[in-house]
């Protein structure tokens, strides 16, 4: 009887840590499938991505002081396409689509999805699309990637003309859609997961060249640095917390313009099924120089297949 107890004891310790090691090994796909992780050939990832930003002060003026205006919303809708096409599983290539609906002269934040192109207060539609490609230069360094994208604007005009009646009055507030130049786009990415799994640290340096004609944005000839570190715990396989820090630097090659901005932020990832995650994401700018002092609301649905 005491030998018996004994063998099933042992069984029980045995398939104890079995299990336990199958926990260890299987990962959920926001644990592995990080920005830095490339796909295996075949595999797609398809995410669409929805910012919402909303302001009510800024930072502008040669003083740079803080000032109250009219509610201002801007709204960003993306959908990233991606698969992969290597054997050796080192290089994806993409798509990305924008599309962009604005709302500005104190109206609702929420107005954005009216899509009413009210004339004197709202813009909306397709903005750009990017080929893009994603690599692994370091192959020593396998969550070290580069992403590559060059956006070509589907708009043809930044803002509308601003326009006044007969007596004078602005009927037009020159609304402002989106650049209406190219941006050649790379993002290098980085992960590392610490050895109790529990934690990830990840992250972003932004590079993005804005050129096109002359004088056809404001944003063209200049350069725009945006680096990000996010911090995300993972109570389980399926669900993680993460903060964020953002800070955002453009420079004007012909020094006619600059601006910078430092966010914070936190949000959640949820893995509802096995292929399919949701993100929420909420960031707040707390300084900056010729910008909005906003906020934004951010949620996402991935697919990874």
């Amino acid at each position: 009887m005491k030998k018996n107890s004994l063998v099933i004891i042992a069984l029980a310790i045995s398939f104890f840590g079995f299990s336990q090691e199958e926990d260890v090994q299987e990962k959920s796909v926001i644990q592995e499938y990080t920005p830095s992780k490339l796909l295996d050939k075949g595999q797609w990832d398809i995410k669409w991505f929805n910012n919402l930003y909303t302001e009510t002060k800024d930072l502008f003026g040669q003083n740079g002081s803080e000032r109250d205006i009219p509610r201002n919303t801007f709204f960003t809708s993306t959908v990233d396409i991606f698969t992969g096409i290597s054997e050796k599983s080192n290089i994806n290539v993409g798509l990305l689509l924008e599309f962009r609906s604005n709302v500005v002269g104190g109206r609702n934040g929420l107005d954005v999805f009216s899509f009413d192109g009210d004339f004197a207060s709202a813009r909306s539609g397709f903005t750009s699309i990017a080929p893009a490609v994603k690599f692994n230069p370091i192959k020593s360094v396998s969550n070290f990637t580069i992403q590559s994208a060059l956006f070509i604007p589907l708009v043809d005009n930044e803002s509308e003309d601003f326009i006044f009646d007969t007596e004078g009055n602005q009927i037009n507030n020159g609304v402002f859609l989106d650049q209406n130049g190219f941006v050649f786009q790379n993002r290098f990415f980085y992960d590392y997961t610490f050895p109790s799994g529990d934690w990830q640290l990840f992250t972003e340096l932004n590079a993005e060249y804005n050129f096109g004609k002359s004088n056809a944005s404001f944003a063209n000839d200049s350069l725009r640095l945006t680096p990000g570190v996010f911090l995300s715990y993972f109570p389980s396989s399926k669900f993680t917390v993460l903060g964020l820090v953002q800070h955002s630097q453009l420079i004007d090659i012909n020094n006619d313009f600059s601006q910078d901005f430092t966010a914070i932020g936190g949000g959640f990832k949820y893995q509802i099924t096995k292929e399919l995650n949701i993100e929420t994401l909420y960031t707040n700018f707390i300084r900056g120089t010729d910008t909005g002092l906003g906020q934004t609301f951010n949620i996402g649905l991935r697919a990874l297949f």
